[in-house]
């Protein structure tokens, strides 16, 4: 089962371990120009498939994207293809801005 986590246990996680997860942006390069978290590794949606090779099995792999629809659909795929370790982002990178940075911008 897919696991969930919240911003701010990722925003903690980045500051004190960030060798433990990887953050995975699934949205469309254009969202990506509007906002983003770093360090993310980003691989729009629909190329996840092609691209699994460069997604890292030996960390927790978060999935996000806007408001957490997209990234859900692929945290399960990726633990269907034996990703043991992965979580979405609880309300995307939306929720990012609001509860941990402020100064990433909000869209629709």
């Amino acid at each position: 089962m897919v696991g969930i986590a919240t911003p701010e246990e990722v925003a903690r996680r980045l500051r004190e371990a960030p060798e433990t997860l990887l953050l995975l942006d699934v949205r469309e390069p254009d969202e990506r120009e509007v906002a983003v978290i770093e360090p993310s590794l980003h691989i729009p949606m629909g190329e996840v498939l092609d691209r699994l090779a460069e997604i890292p099995r030996d960390r927790e792999v978060v999935v996000y994207c806007h408001v957490g629809g997209r990234s859900q659909l692929i945290a399960a795929y990726l633990e269907a293809e034996g990703f043991e370790r992965v979580a979405n982002l609880t309300g995307g990178i939306d929720l990012w801005s609001q509860m941990v940075d402020p100064s990433v911008p909000r869209y629709s």
